[in-house]
């Protein structure tokens, strides 16, 4: 069973200006009001293949 990517937690994850679109993938390339991975699950029937986890900063 696979585990379902949180966007939250991606490095390609951002949010944007936009009100009608507040949510954003760089590495898809694309906005959306939802969440992206759920728009890719949506899409395609699969999860996200994109997913990157966000590397920790070094103080």
């Amino acid at each position: 069973m696979s585990v379902k990517p949180r966007c939250i937690k991606c490095q390609y994850y951002y949010i944007t200006w936009e009100k009608v679109f507040p949510y954003g993938c760089k590495a898809m390339g694309f906005k959306s009001y939802r969440m992206p991975s759920t728009v890719v699950k949506e899409s395609s029937g699969q999860e996200c293949f994109a997913f990157v986890e966000k590397q920790q900063k070094k103080e």
